[in-house]
């Protein structure tokens, strides 16, 4: 497909982000097809949730905030969040008739004429006066590197390819990571598992009592300090700690949650701490690398946003080094309930910098 076809805003994702910016896009008077297009290269309705996996229940989801506009009622807590949210975005994407076209790769965002910016797809290029990008992080596992990595014999997996505990029956596990994805695998493999060995960079940091509002504006202002500088967004969980609930207060008395610090190589058949006089070994079928995920951004190198620091500076959500440019669900609002003030904040910026010309008739 040649064509290049014209609108005034472009939004890559349809998560929780993009639907929330699609969203105040059409309550502003925008019109999709017309003014602005949202591409989404998944396969249906649900951004990142869609693929998790079946044993995450919507009961255990913390903190997952309704779209703008359509609460999220009467949802079975025993029912996969997968499911839940799956068809509560399809619900909401028909309700305000928000025209996700999918599944569509976009492939590289470059200067176009104009002042415009042209948005490389699958499905042909876009020329676009602003880009809201809402690719969030699911498309890019990171996979730290450790000596040794390649000479192991069992199998090595990223959360992003987790689908249950069952396959790790009778096996021993090595889970990396101390995130709330990490002890969430840890409390579901145990019961499966011949042993279990948790290891962390860092000690974990378990929060008592109540997540308040003050915590959570302290923790996404930390967030947005280094986007500020350019830096990489550290997660909001890395900077609030978990929460000490049920779950997590049985797994400590049970010595499940018995931290051990990361090792220091990978051998064939297990990893190995040289934290004594001896290397001390731990036997593993399988290394789970619970290990989080970077913003999926490679597609817009060609304009040149990042900084030395090697992220992204960005104001708001929209960045310095182009102002034509949002990042929605980065960072300080990699949040659901950030994703959702972003979402409004940069449809505000938006239509102050389109202000000069009136929207296409």
């Amino acid at each position: 497909m040649n064509e290049t076809r014209e609108v005034e805003v472009v939004v890559t994702g349809a998560g929780q982000a993009g639907l929330s910016s699609a969203y105040h896009l059409r309550r502003t008077g925008f019109e999709p097809d017309r003014d602005f297009v949202v591409l989404d290269h998944s396969p249906g309705p649900g951004g990142a949730w869609q693929f998790r996996w079946p044993s995450l229940t919507y009961g255990k989801v913390h903190g997952m905030h309704s779209l703008p506009g359509m609460e999220l009622t009467d949802a079975d807590p025993a029912q996969p969040s997968a499911d839940v949210v799956r068809t509560y975005f399809d619900r909401y994407e028909r309700a305000f008739d928000l025209r996700v076209r999918r599944p569509v790769d976009v492939t590289a965002v470059r200067e176009g004429e104009g002042g415009r910016l042209l948005v490389e797809t699958s499905e042909g290029t876009w020329s676009t006066r602003a880009l809201i990008n809402a690719t969030g992080t699911w498309d890019r596992p990171f996979w730290p590197r450790y000596p040794g990595q390649e000479t192991f014999r069992g199998r090595q997996l990223h959360t992003a390819q987790y689908a249950g505990p069952e396959e790790f029956a009778g096996q021993r596990v090595v889970v990396v990571g101390g995130g709330a994805s990490g002890t969430q695998h840890l409390l579901e493999i145990a019961p499966y598992a011949a042993a279990i060995t948790w290891v962390t960079r860092r000690p974990p940091v378990f929060r008592e009592g109540p997540f308040s509002e003050d915590v959570g504006r302290a923790a996404v202002a930390l967030v947005e300090d280094r986007v500020r500088q350019g830096l990489p967004p550290r997660s909001v969980v890395s900077v609030t700690g978990l929460p000490l609930n049920d779950a997590i207060r049985q797994g400590l008395a049970d010595g499940v949650l018995d931290r051990q610090p990361m090792f220091d190589r990978i051998t064939p058949d297990g990893v190995e701490w040289d934290d004594g006089p001896h290397p001390r070994h731990a036997p593993a079928d399988v290394i789970l690398w619970a290990t989080g995920f970077r913003a999926a951004l490679d597609h817009l190198r060609p304009l040149r946003l990042r900084e030395p620091g090697g992220g992204i500076r960005v104001e708001g959500t929209r960045t310095v080094a182009d102002p034509r440019v949002h990042l929605v669900g980065y960072g300080p609002s990699a949040s659901t309930i950030g994703a959702n003030r972003a979402g409004r904040a940069a449809v505000r910026d938006i239509r102050r910098l389109l202000a000069e010309e009136p929207l296409a008739a």
